[in-house]
Formats: C-alpha cells, structure tokens, sequence
C-alpha cells in the first residue's frame, strides 16, 4: 500500500499562508467564479492540496505589470 503524503490546507490555513491579505469570503468567492486555487470538498470540508496551490501560485506570478491579467 502506497502511502499518500499530500497536505492538505483549510481556507484558513490559505488565508494565514498569504498573511491574512485575503479573506475565508474571498476564497469562497473565488471558488463561486471558478478562479480559486483547485480545491477538494470532503465531508462539506474544503480543503487545498498544497502541490496544487503552489502550481496555482506559479502560474499567477507575475514579474511585472505587463503580465498581470485579471
């Protein structure tokens, strides 16, 4: 049996990762319009894979204005 050794982040968590800068209603506001980091709903729970927040997080940095897109 292969161990799974994915963490795992409430929206909390995700808040405090980004020091507080966005907000549990943001996140869930992001979910609602379909551009929040990908997400797992378990038991109602929402929960972010922490591999897969730091891909979202590497295709939304930017290195200048030029490339920011909202």
């Amino acid at each position: 049996m292969q161990k799974d050794n994915r963490k795992f982040l409430t929206p909390k968590e995700v808040c405090e990762r980004y020091n507080n800068t966005l907000s549990v209603g943001t996140l869930a506001n992001w979910r609602t319009a379909g551009i929040s980091p990908p997400y797992l709903k378990c038991g109602g729970r929402i929960l972010y894979d922490i591999g897969e927040l730091e891909k979202w997080e590497e295709n939304h940095t930017c290195n200048g204005t030029n490339k920011y897109h909202r």
